[in-house]
């Protein structure tokens, strides 16, 4: 039987949602064997994030590299930063089939769409703006200039979320997991997903049928 092709999972979101909390909620136990896609980024790494698990913190120069090769899936620029998607990974694992799971900042997701539009992507919504600032005040990493460019920055990617497929709220991070795996487990039933595997299945019966 010929092999399904994995689906690529995007999650996206301001920042502060709780995008990095929720991806690890759902690799803790990863029950559905999703593969991580690891970014790159030029930021520098925060308290308990570890080179090559969370991102690729690289250079600015080594990202341009990067950009040259033309071995994204996609990049941005944020808040001074670059960050961006190594792509050759992310196709030898969709084709073996095995889902792949980004997740990345919506200018990025964006992009990721134009390119591969059959993604499957999701908008990760803070309960409310007010929530927001006090998840992004509670880091303690930024300034408070920093802090309302996020804060902007965050009301221009949430009207954005017109160009996603799903959208989840953060409410509670156990909530926002069971969606989020709700949905990818149902769009593996999709009919455009199965009906070539099961036309395969009644056509090798039926010749068998006939061998006999």
């Amino acid at each position: 039987m010929t092999q399904q092709r994995g689906l690529l999972i995007i999650l996206s979101g301001p920042s502060g949602v709780g995008k990095g909390t929720v991806r690890a909620a759902i690799f803790k136990d990863n029950k559905f064997n999703y593969v991580y896609s690891v970014s790159a980024t030029t930021r520098q790494s925060r308290p308990g994030e570890v080179d090559g698990v969370d991102y690729y913190f690289v250079s600015k120069e080594q990202f341009k590299q990067y950009i040259e090769e033309d071995a994204l899936l996609e990049y941005a620029e944020y808040v001074g930063n670059y960050y961006g998607t190594p792509i050759q990974k992310i196709e030898e694992n969709l084709a073996a089939g095995n889902d792949v799971f980004l997740e990345i900042e919506v200018q990025g997701a964006l992009k990721v769409r134009e390119r591969m539009p059959e993604g499957i992507f999701i908008f990760l919504a803070p309960p409310s703006l007010d929530e927001l600032k006090s998840r992004i005040t509670g880091r303690g990493t930024d300034r408070e200039d920093v802090i309302l460019e996020r804060m902007q920055m965050a009301k221009e990617e949430i009207e954005m979320m017109q160009h996603y497929d799903y959208v989840v709220v953060n409410d509670t991070v156990e909530h926002a997991v069971e969606k989020v795996n709700a949905i990818i487990q149902s769009e593996h039933l999709r009919v455009e997903r199965v009906v070539d595997r099961i036309r395969a299945d009644i056509k090798n019966y039926f010749q068998q049928e006939g061998e006999r």
